[in-house]
């Protein structure tokens, strides 16, 4: 297997403004050995690109965590456009749906664990853990996910399959092997986790492979090892060595699991008798009936539903010790970095704390063992204890970041009560890390101006802001503290003939992207929303930003939350934040003080090398299908005339190219797209059913 292989950064542009330097000093940092680096870099100036380049400059494996899916994936697809030859992986939650068990005493209910699991995810986590046992160069873009239990990496690679052309194999051994590591016989439906054997024939479909893998035998010789097109059953590829991994992470030898069998028959028999002392008589009834039934699934086929929470026993560890995760399967000399580590940190602080509250209640009552406590995230201190060297990169860094690296909080200005009114981070005689600023975007263009404007008479004055904006084919985000207020102003807005519509957490993922896409190709002109109009949003058209109470002190009024909602209008030459105050608060203070002075050192960049800001344009995605499915709707309504229409017999086709598209987004990593297109097929197939 490749264990060697380096980083080849490929990239149209070389490092601008002061990316070069940030990647000089991150690199040299990590270099000196700082175990903590933060990274503060401005909305829209290439944090991507500039780690990018520290993982090339330092040639070593790199974990990067996100705090959501969607974020990872864009992350993902960025950095797999700068390194196309190396192992870019992405480690996300495989559940589309998950509803854990738990029960609810005071009702006596208990809810069944209910998921819908992805199957292109699944592939795309043993595609991560395959790479990290089998070569260097790999970038694995993970959620809080990684911190989860996963099985130990020795035994994953203890069961690997190794086959070469020319190799003597045992036929017997090697299918037993198969079911060893997971793999489930079926001559009809080769699916993921799948072989079977035909003749000389055997063919195997891996957990982390989108083709089949074909081993031809003369007796017991391998002649041919062949990558198949499952659909076509053309060879795509002719291989001399292949290795199949097992097709699940959580596997043991068989004197692993009798030994596991033997204590987990131990543990039960204990914990049933504690509860026949203590008069729990249907808790021990429960128990004793799901374990035994566990174990002789484990027994005959080496599995159980909920497996995961016996793998304190498949692990071989003792009651309390961590988890293996995902962290296990990196060298030791791996670089970490956390993206919008404001956001990820806390994240990954909160995850062990809900996982055993559940689980309490479950134990109690007699629906797991206490080794279901084991099964579990990490605590903070062992997610601290596994990381690498860490880069925080965030435009607004929090307290631990920036505590780790030797800076502290120090009041520079209090009102007349004696109260803080704004804060500033200064180095200590501690420095223990590096704190490196990227402020400069490639573009030239500087953070908004900011304005505070008095709340009294705010609606009509915001009115008129969004007559000029509209006058210049510009957009306008608008973000209130309430769902409430942000409904009841977007239908004060329609009422006076304004394009707008409202974005908040009830209005589902896939009219989130269709009501920002519309936003940008002028469908609206205004969107009012709450907390989403923060990271992760890149939205070139928008020239203003309004924030109404921007007074109102809380978590979507600090100064973290004020800087990341400024910073949507950080990608239009005219940007602008209005703040409708009263008063200007210390969070206020904070955010406008930090934005001007970084507006001022972008100013002055500008001047001293010539450079006129230029807007940034990004294309619009056309929403294609969308037409189709409204040409074809045409089709099947008949009270529509006069318009172009896919005929019936080209209905087929439409639905096989529908399914060939989402089945790409899903392998691309654009998970939103492809579930808009499973959506828009499901419907189309509706349509064509009830015509």
């Amino acid at each position: 297997m490749q264990k060697t292989g380096q980083f080849k950064l490929k990239a149209p542009f070389p490092p601008k403004g002061d990316q070069p330097q940030a990647i000089k000093q991150l690199t040299q940092g990590a270099r000196d050995g700082l175990a903590h680096q933060v990274l503060l870099g401005a909305t829209g100036t290439g944090k991507t690109y500039t780690v990018s380049h520290v993982i090339a400059e330092l040639q070593r494996p790199a974990l990067v965590i996100a705090h959501n899916k969607t974020l990872a994936a864009q992350l993902c697809q960025e950095i797999r456009e700068f390194f196309p030859d190396n192992a870019v992986e992405y480690f996300v939650s495989y559940y589309d749906y998950y509803q854990p068990e738990a029960y609810i005493p005071h009702t006596d209910t208990f809810i069944e664990k209910e998921s819908s699991r992805n199957d292109e995810i699944d592939r795309l986590r043993h595609s991560a853990t395959q790479s990290l046992t089998s070569r260097r160069d790999v970038v694995v873009v993970a959620s809080v996910s990684c911190i989860y239990g996963l099985g130990t990496p020795e035994l994953y690679q203890q069961w690997v399959l190794d086959l070469r052309v020319g190799m003597t194999i045992d036929r017997r051994a090697t299918l037993q092997k198969l079911v060893a590591m997971q793999f489930a016989r079926n001559d009809v439906n080769l699916v993921r986790g799948t072989f079977r054997v035909r003749g000389d024939v055997l063919e195997i479909h891996p957990r982390d492979a989108e083709h089949i893998t074909r081993i031809d035998t003369f007796g017991d010789e391998i002649e041919s090892i062949q990558i198949i097109n499952q659909v076509t059953g053309e060879v795509i590829e002719e291989r001399k060595f292949t290795t199949i991994f097992p097709a699940t992470h959580f596997i043991a030898s068989e004197d692993r699991m009798a030994s596991a069998l033997q204590q987990i028959e131990h543990d039960m028999e204990e914990q049933v008798a504690y509860f026949e002392r203590n008069g729990k008589l249907i808790e021990a009834q429960r128990l004793k009936q799901r374990v035994r039934y566990d174990m002789e699934m484990m027994r005959e086929v080496g599995y159980c539903n909920g497996i995961e929470n016996y793998s304190r026993y498949l692990d071989g560890r003792k009651p309390g010790d961590p988890p293996y995760t995902l962290l296990n399967y990196f060298p030791k000399d791996y670089v970490l970095i956390l993206d919008e580590s404001h956001q990820t940190l806390p994240q990954l602080r909160g995850m062990y704390n809900g996982d055993r509250a559940r689980k309490e209640v479950l134990i109690d009552y007699g629906f797991r063992l206490p080794a279901a406590f084991d099964n579990r995230p990490l605590k903070f201190d062992e997610f601290e204890q596994r990381r690498g060297q860490s880069i925080y990169t965030s435009a607004t860094p929090g307290p631990y970041e920036m505590e780790h690296i030797g800076y502290r909080s120090e009041v520079i200005e209090t009102d007349s009560k004696g109260k803080p009114m704004s804060r500033e981070w200064r180095a200590t005689d501690n420095v223990t890390g590096q704190l490196v600023e990227q402020i400069i975007r490639p573009t030239g263009l500087i953070d908004p101006e900011i304005i505070v404007r008095g709340s009294r008479g705010q609606i009509d004055d915001l009115l008129g802001e969004i007559r000029t904006r509209v006058a210049k084919k510009q957009r306008v985000l608008v973000t209130t503290l309430t769902k409430r207020m942000a409904e009841d102003l977007s239908e004060y807005l329609k009422e006076i003939k304004v394009k707008v519509n409202y974005l908040h957490s009830d209005v589902v993922t896939m009219e989130r992207s269709t009501i920002l896409r519309d936003l940008r190709q002028g469908k609206y002109d205004v969107v009012v929303g709450i907390n989403l109009l923060r990271e992760g949003l890149d939205l070139p058209e928008v020239s203003l930003v309004a924030i109404l109470d921007a007074d109102k002190e809380g978590f979507l009024r600090s100064d973290t939350s004020l800087i990341q909602t400024i910073g949507r209008a950080a990608r239009h030459v005219e940007g602008q934040v209005i703040m409708y105050a009263d008063r200007i608060t210390g969070s206020m203070r904070r955010a406008i003080d930090e934005t001007n002075r970084r507006r001022a050192v972008q100013m002055e960049y500008n001047t001293q090398n010539g450079i006129t800001p230029q807007g940034i344009q990004k294309a619009i995605r056309n929403d294609l299908i969308s037409e189709i499915l409204a040409d074809t709707r045409a089709e099947l309504t008949p009270s529509v005339i006069g318009k172009s229409k896919p005929k019936a017999e080209d209905l087929p086709k439409i639905l096989k190219e529908l399914e060939a598209e989402m089945k790409a987004s899903a392998a691309a990593l654009d998970f939103e797209r492809a579930a808009q297109l499973r959506d828009e097929l499901l419907t189309l197939r509706t349509l064509v059913e009830e015509k």
